[in-house]
């Protein structure tokens, strides 16, 4: 199998998708439910909008299987990439609808202007970057920060729950934040996976 190449289970979850099994996308969606959630809660800041979001991520996937190429990446980075997306639809959405509704009535405070809201399209998109290199770091590196940040665990935890020295830990946790300190160090602009750069 070459090096960069998906783990099996992304390639036969891509070909079962492809042939319109339901069990399929249940598996899919007790995969990645909370990951495209906890993505588009933390861009959007709405529990009803990260909902909707999730929803049309999956309505996607199942409709679109075919538009998942394993040979580009794994599946974990590609509905991320799609949430990402959607999510940054849904900003742009609701401004416009909020533009709309304040050319009728004369303007409401409390909205976001152009400018804000393209401040936070690019905050989501440090996030979704964030994200991808979560994603994508090797899994030793990514387990080590789970277990410290999302678990809370100390270094000496870690190391135990990793079955790992103290100093393995404490690289591993290193690595993971030095790959995760480029989130934000490069260009926005030019952001997207690799072989996801086209659109929904």
């Amino acid at each position: 199998m070459a090096k960069d190449a998906p783990p099996r289970w992304d390639r036969r979850m891509q070909q079962r998708l492809s042939r319109g099994e339901a069990a399929a996308l249940g598996e899919l969606y007790d995969r990645f439910a909370a990951l495209i959630h906890s993505q588009a809660h933390r861009m959007l800041d709405d529990e009803e909008a990260a909902d909707a979001v999730t929803r049309e991520v999956f309505g996607y996937v199942w409709e679109n299987p075919d538009a998942y190429d394993p040979k580009q990446g794994s599946m974990r980075s590609w509905v991320t990439r799609l949430t990402h997306h959607r999510s940054v639809q849904w900003l742009r959405r609701a401004h416009d609808d909020v533009d709309d509704d304040e050319a009728g009535s004369g303007g409401q405070d409390g909205t976001l202007s152009a400018e804000e809201l393209e401040q936070r399209v690019r905050r989501a998109t440090a996030a979704a970057r964030a994200d991808y290199i979560v994603a994508s770091m090797p899994a030793p590196l990514r387990a080590a920060l789970e277990l410290a940040y999302i678990q809370r665990r100390d270094y000496r935890q870690t190391a135990a729950d990793l079955g790992v020295t103290g100093d393995e830990a404490r690289r591993r946790l290193r690595l993971g934040l030095q790959l995760l300190s480029t989130a934000n160090n490069r260009p926005l602009e030019g952001f997207s996976p690799p072989g996801y750069g086209r659109a929904l």
